[in-house]
């Protein structure tokens, strides 16, 4: 059977969701119809007694195909389910739990994709910046952005100072915090954001560069409203955050509407339950990533490089009015793989090396320099093609 690369598009009033199940095939059209209810209405439909919300509500399944699966196990099926866009009310946090809330829970579904209605991408904030709006603030034109990370957590405000320093004296892009520095008693947020970002700006004056800083917004909102106001105060050029760990709503209208400067979105806990294309591409550029970090093949985790290059399509693909987002491959990068992700993913990439240049100890500078070059003449007639 000839199976469609994703959902067609969503029709006005309903969401177009696809799933992965594994079970027998005697039983997969009663599994389906219970994941459609599941996901929608959580009882019988024949329970409920109007009859508007009874045509309009409950899921509906749409499609049924057979996958490859292992011989004497259970069959894999790709289930196609559509869901009622009234029920999301625009808000990003129920659209990810109409998507993949209560199957969440349930060990034989995985959430492989869904098309939303041109409703529901309007009432999503998008990226605001996006891909553009990042270069201008590097001062970039038409090229790739390098990236580097601040770590280990640990470290005090002057140390973190001082890495910051050299890495941008090299001609780093992006400078960001690890995601894993938060507000620990050794360098809160208010103390080294301040110290890091006078480092870079003396950099930058020294120079000529245009480095950006993007510190790591964590905990909760009342907490991420004061680290907004210390990080428009001193001037950071870009901000990270974890949408599943802070929540997407939170993500989505607190930061998205106060961040002020591009948003990066750190993949933790996102997982592998539901597809890395569709959470990591599609859903975190629509809830106002400018752009998403990723764990690309070859690196610490274990993402195919197909499943890399759908993530890149998705943040980049047409959708809706929605700015593209700009990928970030990462995840124990080396500097001597920059020519072939630059080969794979194109100029509209961000590349974030962190532990390998790191390692270089003494040399630190001379590999960051080397790999800011190599990221900027891309962009300047070197061998990667647009």
């Amino acid at each position: 059977m000839n199976r469609p690369h994703a959902p067609a598009a969503a029709p006005a009033d309903r969401l177009l969701v696809r799933y992965r199940i594994e079970t027998h095939a005697a039983l997969i059209e009663a599994r389906a119809n219970a994941l459609a209810l599941e996901q929608s209405v959580e009882m019988p439909a024949e329970a409920i007694t109007d009859t508007a919300i009874r045509a309009t509500v409950p899921g509906r399944v749409e499609r049924i195909a057979p996958l490859p699966s292992e011989p004497g196990g259970p069959g894999a099926f790709e289930v196609d389910i559509s869901l009622a866009a009234a029920t999301i009310g625009g808000d990003p946090g129920q659209l990810l739990n109409m998507l993949f809330g209560n199957c969440s829970l349930q060990t034989d579904v995985r959430l492989i994709d869904a098309r939303l209605p041109a409703s529901l991408l309007a009432a999503l904030p998008g990226p605001a910046f996006g891909i553009d709006g990042l270069r201008a603030a590097c001062g970039a034109g038409k090229r790739p952005l390098s990236c580097t990370a601040l770590k280990p957590q640990g470290m005090a405000p002057a140390a973190l100072a001082e890495l910051a320093g050299r890495f941008a004296r090299a001609g780093i892009d992006v400078i960001k915090d690890d995601h894993g520095i938060a507000q620990q008693t050794v360098a809160p947020f208010e103390a080294r954001v301040p110290a890091v970002q006078r480092a870079i700006d003396e950099a930058n004056r020294a120079t000529g560069g245009r480095t950006i800083y993007a510190p790591n917004l964590a905990g909760g909102p009342g907490r991420l409203t004061a680290q907004l106001r210390v990080a428009r105060d001193t001037g950071v050029g870009a901000l990270l955050a974890c949408p599943m760990v802070l929540g997407v709503p939170v993500f989505a209208e607190l930061l998205r509407a106060q961040a002020g400067v591009p948003l990066i979105a750190h993949p933790a806990l996102a997982g592998t339950a539901i597809a890395p294309p569709l959470l990591l591409g599609r859903l975190f550029r629509a809830f106002g990533a400018d752009a998403t970090i990723f764990p690309n093949h070859g690196g610490r985790f274990g993402y195919s490089r197909t499943s890399c290059e759908a993530i890149a399509a998705a943040a980049r693909e047409p959708l809706g009015d929605l700015r593209p987002a700009m990928p970030v491959p990462a995840g124990g990068m080396r500097v001597d793989r920059v020519d072939e992700m630059l080969a794979l993913f194109g100029l509209d990439t961000m590349l974030l090396i962190g532990g390998n240049l790191l390692e270089a100890g003494d040399d630190l500078e001379a590999r960051a320099a080397a790999f800011a070059t190599r990221v900027r003449e891309a962009g300047d007639g070197g061998r990667i093609a647009s």
